[in-house]
């Protein structure tokens, strides 16, 4: 066979048909960048995540996870076990700005690189074969190159298709233990006739989508493996689960998976939430920091270039109970005045006595900021004629100002107090507050 079908290792208008796809994921990515700026902690187990009460476990070094320590274990818990850790708390910025150089390094071996978070990605390099040999080779390559220039190390699965790649690449990560990590080659590949063998010796609650709730449902049905699952008539696995959901799981279990890489893809909602770490009973709080989250938002939605037209708040209280409140308008929106009002009207039809444990702001049904028609109020808004007008020309400046000086040079005076301006950046109490002082009035 010649020609595109043949270079990319699919037939004609069917899945791939050789082990070309790579899940590369990170090893303890937050510690290691953390390690890279303290090399004092090298060889003590170390936690990275919000320090506070209700913080979370980002990540956590090898020697932590010896002592049970993993990733969205709540704070107090890891504490509990491994009491001797260091713990850090977690700087989405420097993560990102890592993760973007790693995502270079993969782009510089293939374009189709679809980044699934900060510390790990799926490249199809069936294209690049020619040029850097097989996909295990490159796999290699990759590796060294990461540590290399960033002095980092990463585990990658090499397959056939997307969901044995991951899964590859688990079998190909370090071991914890308490002395540090153990590698092993850091490469596993399911070659194409190993796939069965493989995947039906696996646990069925290795397979993407099975949860608590489908595991108990296939346990009553006799499945305890993978296996176990592709022996099944796909009917049966409908019945009990649902179509989509059983066929899904059915086909994943005889290693059917047609998903390309796809190297990118628009975003579809962009928010901020905000975790206290104590519960807000005072509405007036709470409206500083939905001006505080609805500018921050803005100010993303403003670098993309899009508008949104649907604005969502999220209340959280104290008993876990959400709830969200959406309003729609025409046009769309990206100016933090007009999103903080919008934001603070939905806050005004909420009780928030019971106290209120997290907040959040978001726009979704985004668009191009080209396509935004101005409305009889974007012109004559409530605060006198032009003030739609001059909002934006406000806020565009105030653009311009941060994009040299920093987020706080510049921002609503709401959030300006004695320490500054406090603005809300992106990743920000991804993994819960840190401790702080009580809320006043708390």
């Amino acid at each position: 066979m010649t020609g595109p079908a043949a270079a990319s290792g699919r037939g004609a208008g069917g899945p791939p048909t050789d082990a070309g796809i790579l899940h590369v994921d990170m090893d303890a990515f937050f510690v290691s960048v953390e390690l890279l700026r303290h090399p004092e902690l090298v060889g003590r187990p170390v936690v990275v995540g919000g320090s506070g009460a209700r913080g979370v476990v980002a990540a956590a070094s090898y020697e932590a996870r010896a002592y049970g320590v993993h990733s969205a274990m709540p704070g107090a818990r890891a504490r509990r076990l491994c009491p001797h850790a260091v713990f850090l708390s977690g700087d989405h910025a420097r993560y990102s700005e890592v993760s973007e150089r790693v995502m270079d390094v993969f782009r510089s071996f293939t374009p189709l690189v679809e980044p699934i978070s900060l510390d790990e990605a799926f490249l199809d390099v069936r294209g690049a074969r020619r040029l850097m040999g097989a996909p295990v080779e490159i796999a290699h390559r990759l590796r060294a190159r990461i540590l290399d220039q960033e002095g980092l190390t990463c585990s990658v699965g090499v397959a056939r298709v997307k969901f044995l790649a991951k899964l590859a690449s688990e079998r190909a990560k370090p071991k914890a233990s308490p002395t540090g990590p153990v590698f092993g080659d850091g490469v596993f590949e399911v070659a194409p006739d190993r796939e069965l063998a493989f995947l039906h010796a696996l646990p069925v609650k290795a397979l993407w989508g099975v949860g608590p709730a489908t595991l108990e449902r296939l346990e009553r049905l006799g499945v305890r493996t993978v296996g176990d699952l592709a022996a099944l008539p796909v009917e049966t696995v409908v019945a009990s689960l649902g179509r989509a959901s059983g066929a899904h799981l059915h086909a994943l279990a005889n290693a059917r998976d047609p998903r390309p890489v796809v190297p990118s893809q628009a975003a579809k909602s962009v928010s901020h939430e905000v975790t206290f770490s104590r519960d807000r009973f005072r509405r007036d709080e709470l409206e500083v920091e939905a001006v505080r989250l609805a500018d921050a938002v803005a100010t993303r939605l403003r670098r993309s270039g899009v508008v949104g037209r649907t604005v969502t708040l999220k209340v959280r209280f104290g008993d876990f109970s959400t709830i969200t409140r959406s309003s729609t308008v025409d046009g769309g929106v990206d100016g933090g005045h007009q999103l903080a009002q919008l934001a603070r009207s939905l806050l005004a039809d909420v009780d928030v006595a019971p106290g209120v444990r997290l907040l959040g702001v978001g726009v979704s049904q985004l668009g191009d900021r080209g396509s935004q028609q101005l409305s009889l109020d974007d012109l004559l808004g409530g605060d006198g004629p032009d003030a739609g007008a001059d909002w934006s020309q406000a806020e565009q400046a105030m653009d311009a100002i941060r994009a040299r000086f920093g987020d706080t040079a510049l921002g609503p005076a709401s959030l300006a107090g004695p320490g500054g301006i406090r603005v809300t950046r992106k990743g920000q109490q991804q993994w819960g507050p840190d401790e702080g002082p009580a809320a006043p009035g708390n």
